[in-house]
């Protein structure tokens, strides 16, 4: 399966290039903090050589040893493991779930860091989320300049045309999904070209389009609502990068067009997944934009940050996002979070690592409802915006999979395709 050669082959180059980053900060890491910080970065290469040997070697998984508050959680998901009906009693890193072991070395990573200050803070992934960005230029500033034209006549636009607009911007925050650094184990995956420019020939890509569902649920929000009621949009983020930007942008036409009142972003609370955004990401990434000397880029950014000064753009994070559960759990292990995502319009979940959460990462026929898929997780009504990139996909008509398949047998993996997948929950 996919994700035999995910453990077998790419964590462990993912690791070895964690390992190879703090190896060549060292001096930066002496500079600031003197003997300790060297120390502290020997202990955490150790630790890291350490897992990437258990991982290799097919050793049993074993309980955290550290003190972070999420410690607890994670030593009872690995009791749950162990008990499994079905399992083979004591988990290993090729005798478990996929998506449990994977979470798992991320946050395994993040021990190696947080248990050795004063190195604690060092995001090993920060350097590679960077580099994409900067290596996305292009895309980033055709999509900024088409968007501050679009803004200057967004009020003469009618429905079918702000329709049109919502629809490929939809779609840009879809494909930019592409660029994923944990799938690429961290090679290079920058959006080189504007992505405005291949919307037309892209669509028979996306095996489940639902963008008519998500515009007539935001029209229907913005009729009914009242002076006391704000319609909220909740944009559950993936990658840091050229993807951020595509959210961004969307979720400033939301209000723009006044779609939306306002937009709850949620991000990872620890380096997660190689590419994935973290508060600090987030922030800098608008500042970058903010401090560019673009004219469109530079508006974004700034527009950006006054957004969140007036708290109609909200940056939040959980420890559940990382966390290996599923989100059909959500409800009992973060009732707080789940309570919250209650309180939004719609939910647009990002990208492939959402999607497994959402149904589970199970292997799923191919026409099972994405309904029943969510097994009961139903806070408000959801999109998954989704290149496919795991051997997982729910919610195709009948043969449709197999059509596919037949043609092309890597199509769940390669990223090629994509899912645009409503739900309106109860």
């Amino acid at each position: 399966s996919f994700a035999y050669f995910t453990i077998k082959d790419r964590l462990p180059q993912i690791l070895t290039r964690v390992i190879d980053t703090l190896h060549r900060h060292k001096n930066e890491f002496f500079e600031e903090h003197g003997e300790k910080g060297v120390e502290a970065e020997k202990r955490a290469i150790s630790f890291l050589s350490k897992l990437r040997n258990e991982l290799q070697t097919d050793k049993p998984v074993t309980p955290l040893e550290d003190e972070l508050p999420d410690a607890a959680l994670w030593n009872q998901y690995l009791d749950y493991q162990r008990n499994l009906p079905n399992g083979s009693g004591e988990p290993s890193w090729f005798q478990s779930p996929w998506l449990y072991v994977e979470c798992y070395m991320y946050r395994r990573i993040h021990a190696a860091l947080a248990q050795n200050p004063p190195i604690d803070n060092f995001d090993v992934f920060k350097e590679g989320k960077a580099q994409n960005f900067f290596e996305s230029q292009e895309a980033v500033i055709a999509l900024c300049t088409y968007f501050q034209e679009l803004l200057k006549n967004i009020k003469d636009l009618d429905e079918k045309q702000l329709q049109e607009e919502l629809f490929k911007l939809l779609q840009v925050s879809l494909w930019g999904n592409k660029c994923d650094l944990s799938f690429s184990a961290g090679q290079d995956s920058s959006q080189k070209s504007s992505p405005l420019q291949s919307l037309e020939n892209m669509v028979p890509y996306i095996l489940v389009n639902d963008l008519e569902k998500v515009w007539s649920l935001l029209v229907n929000a913005k009729k009914n609502r009242t002076e006391r009621s704000n319609v909220r949009v909740d944009i559950i983020l993936d990658n840091a990068g050229f993807e951020l930007v595509s959210d961004l942008v969307l979720a400033d036409f939301l209000l723009s067009s006044k779609l939306a009142d306002e937009v709850y972003f949620h991000g990872k609370s620890i380096p997660w997944y190689v590419s994935d955004t973290t508060k600090h990401d987030f922030n800098w990434t608008i500042k970058q934009l903010g401090s560019a000397n673009h004219m469109w880029m530079s508006r974004c950014g700034i527009n950006w940050e006054g957004n969140l000064k007036k708290g109609i753009w909200v940056f939040c994070d959980h420890m559940f996002w990382t966390l290996p559960h599923d989100f059909s759990s959500m409800s009992e292990v973060a009732p707080d979070l789940y309570a919250e995502l209650q309180k939004s319009n719609l939910l647009l979940f990002k990208g492939d690592l959402n999607y497994r959460k959402l149904t589970g990462d199970r292997k799923w026929e191919y026409s099972v409802p994405f309904h029943q898929a969510l097994n009961k997780f139903h806070p408000a009504p959801l999109c998954s915006l989704r290149t496919l990139k795991s051997d997982t996909q729910v919610g195709l008509k009948p043969g449709q999979g197999e059509q596919v398949q037949a043609s092309e047998p890597e199509w769940m993996v390669s990223g090629k395709y994509g899912v645009v997948q409503f739900d309106a929950g109860l």
